[in-house]
């Protein structure tokens, strides 16, 4: 198929990489396959992360796209959408998520590489949230590698309740695990386990690489069992249910409201 659109908007990107300055950590890269379908299993902390797990595809050889699975929402926008649907994203209606399913699976047996956040939305606490077993899925039923990615560092930039600030000089580690081993009648559900286990244990190694650490009263963006004063998953989930249901969440954490 021809590309127009998403060609245009990875060099936009790079320009704003460039602009800010940011200090990229790219692993793994060799991890990515040369061709054929697989799925990349992400976590999520920013409203960027689709454009930092891309990277890693853009700097392979043979250079690779990622069609990403993103909330239907995005695709409604009139900013974001007609780039969305240009670049041959896949819009998910968790309503009727079937045509979704049907439409990555098709993808990857043709040979595209599938980006998923099995989170399905951006972690408040910065570790992982509990996964939906979707990438697990189309891993399995389409036969192509499961590929565990850590995001780390966009959080800084622009993330879930806290307004974008156009930091310069902000490190942002991205490592492409190598693919999840195969393990012979394994479900969905046990493979997600394995996922969540494996991206767990990522983040933490990210973690102990990054850096930098958060000037005083600037602890937000690291979590809190590490000492930041990022709310907990626990008061995260609470956040997340206030707002689900209408209910006027406060801050999780005074730290977290003060900057």
């Amino acid at each position: 198929m021809r590309e127009w659109v998403y060609p245009p908007v990875i060099r936009t990107a790079l320009t704003l990489f460039k602009l800010l300055g940011i200090r990229f950590d790219l692993r793994g890269i060799d991890n990515l396959p040369p061709d054929g379908g697989a799925v990349l299993a992400s976590n999520h902390v920013s409203y960027l992360d689709f454009m930092f797990v891309g990277l890693p595809a853009h700097r392979a050889r043979p250079r690779r796209l990622v069609r990403f699975m993103a909330k239907k929402s995005v695709f409604d926008h009139r900013i974001s959408g007609p780039l969305m649907r240009g670049m041959h994203h896949i819009p998910v209606d968790r309503k009727a998520g079937a045509a979704a399913y049907r439409h990555a699976l098709d993808a990857l047996r043709s040979g595209e590489l599938i980006g998923v956040f099995p989170e399905q939305t951006i972690s408040r606490s910065f570790v992982p949230r509990p996964l939906k077993n979707g990438a697990a899925r189309l891993a399995i039923e389409a036969d192509v590698p499961l590929i565990p990615v850590v995001v780390w560092g966009g959080q800084r930039i622009w993330t879930s309740g806290r307004k974008p600030k156009l930091r310069r000089k902000v490190p942002v580690s991205v490592w492409v695990d190598t693919p999840m081993p195969r393990v012979e009648g394994e479900t969905a559900a046990e493979l997600t386990e394995r996922l969540a286990t494996r991206l767990r244990e990522l983040v933490d190694e990210v973690l102990t690489a990054y850096p930098d650490q958060p000037r005083t009263g600037d602890e937000w963006w690291l979590p809190a069992h590490l000492g930041g004063a990022a709310p907990t998953p626990a008061e995260a989930a609470m956040h997340e249910h206030r707002s689900i249901h209408g209910v006027e969440a406060q801050p999780a954490r005074t730290d977290d409201a003060a900057s």
